[in-house]
């Protein structure tokens, strides 16, 4: 998503986010990896920079994502999200999530401009 976005990210934004794919550390037990991106990029674009700066748009735009998330699949968890996703053996890939979660994330900032 950053790289659509900003057209290249540093590296070190992808080793920040690496870790929650498969629901924090590959648990699946904790938040969808997708929605956790999504929350990165929303920080990137709209969050603040110093304590005392105004992230109030920031809030409300992580607000509308968890909640376009829930709506999608009721829960903002991996693993019920995977069962949904890629079935009960849990063997499938977590890409049409990502592809999901992306598109999402996509409509909101459309919406924002």
């Amino acid at each position: 998503m950053g790289e659509h976005l900003w057209g290249q990210v540093d590296a070190e934004a992808f080793k920040m986010a690496s870790l929650f794919a498969g629901g924090l550390a590959g648990t699946r037990e904790e938040m969808c990896g997708a929605l956790s991106g999504g929350l990165m990029v929303l920080g990137a674009l709209y969050g603040r920079s110093r304590v005392g700066e105004d992230e109030q748009l920031a809030r409300q735009l992580a607000k509308q994502l968890r909640e376009r998330f829930v709506a999608e699949w009721g829960t903002t968890q991996c693993r019920p999200i995977r069962v949904q996703v890629a079935g009960r053996d849990d063997s499938g890939s977590c890409a049409p999530t990502a592809e999901r979660g992306a598109a999402l994330l996509l409509d909101l900032l459309a919406e924002v401009g």
